[in-house]
């Protein structure tokens, strides 16, 4: 393998990767949107503010601690370890959760909470459509959704509202705060990433067949292929 190839893989890698984690921290700072407009979070964070609530650490932490016991589920359910970005998923997206909470204040009027939870949810979809459009691996959650599919044989949809009806119900009775705005989300995210994962993928691909074309223009356009899990 040459130089000029191994260079080329080599920012490919970069690429893919930064493009994973800035994913996570845009997804990160739509969370935090939603959880300072104070108007009901998504049923995860719900669950990580219950346990906040009732035991103490960050939200953040909260959302790594339950990250990792959920990979240790499907590890267990699947007989072999998730991808790295999961893992990685798990742990940089509590830490940007937290330092977003910290950096953004809390709205002072009702139209800065409705403006930052509508804001938030738009913040999220796109955030999943970047993290997902490299193929760097699913999720925590989404991994236990996958691997709860295979083993049971049950539609993706179907598994996928019971693990949040699951979770939002014991996030509420630790105190989690459900609203409208836990409503959107339920009911809207699916349609919000129904528009930016294509969007995201297409502007992923876009760049690096674009990148690709510059380097040797006598090859061809690359097209990727990406088989994660979502819903």
């Amino acid at each position: 393998m040459g130089r000029v190839e191994i260079n080329k893989k080599r920012r490919l890698f970069l690429f893919r990767w930064s493009t994973f984690m800035f994913g996570l921290i845009v997804m990160a700072l739509g969370i935090a949107l939603m959880i300072h407009a104070n108007l009901g979070g998504a049923p995860w964070d719900v669950l990580h503010i219950g346990l906040t609530k009732q035991l103490g650490l960050t939200v953040g932490t909260w959302s790594i601690i339950m990250g990792f016991v959920v990979l240790s589920i499907t590890a267990f359910l699947m007989k072999s370890w998730p991808q790295i970005g999961a893992f990685l998923n798990m742990l940089f997206l509590g830490i940007f959760i937290d330092l977003f909470l910290w950096l953004i204040p809390a709205p002072a009027t009702m139209f800065w909470q409705y403006s930052m939870m509508l804001l938030g949810i738009l913040i999220i979809g796109y955030g999943i459509g970047i993290y997902i459009a490299p193929g760097c691996g699913a999720g925590p959650r989404d991994s236990l959704m996958l691997a709860l599919q295979q083993k049971t044989g049950w539609k993706v949809q179907h598994v996928r509202v019971l693990m949040e009806v699951s979770v939002l119900s014991i996030g509420w009775l630790l105190g989690g705060t459900v609203f409208i705005g836990t409503l959107i989300f339920c009911f809207g995210i699916g349609s919000v990433v129904g528009v930016t994962l294509p969007q995201c993928k297409r502007i992923f691909d876009y760049i690096l067949e674009r990148g690709i074309k510059d380097e040797d223009f006598n090859k061809g356009s690359l097209r990727t292929h990406y088989h994660d899990g979502v819903s």
